[in-house]
């Protein structure tokens, strides 16, 4: 992975930070609202480290592919992804 791993980790660990205490939210039976709040700002946190690790996928994967078939595989893979990001 070429993304700065640093990032990538801290991103995911906030977010099994929150997925922890939206866990505990639930065991609490705490306001559906606030709840559904947390799970969003999870999913955001998710977003993030997703954006980076694909950021760093075209500016280096695709970027230094060395034949032209290589690059199109690495498109392709990309355009493949974004197609699920975007359902």
């Amino acid at each position: 992975m070429m993304a700065d791993q640093k990032t990538v980790l801290r991103l995911l660990k906030t977010a099994r930070g929150q997925m922890d205490g939206i866990i505990k939210m639930v065991e609490e039976d705490r306001y559906c609202i606030d709840i559904s709040t947390q799970v969003m700002a999870a999913q955001a946190m998710l977003g993030k480290a997703n954006r980076e690790i694909l950021t760093a996928h075209l500016k280096h994967c695709v970027n230094t592919a060395q034949t032209q078939g290589e690059r199109e595989e690495k498109i392709d893979e990309l355009v493949d992804m974004l197609g699920k990001i975007l359902k």
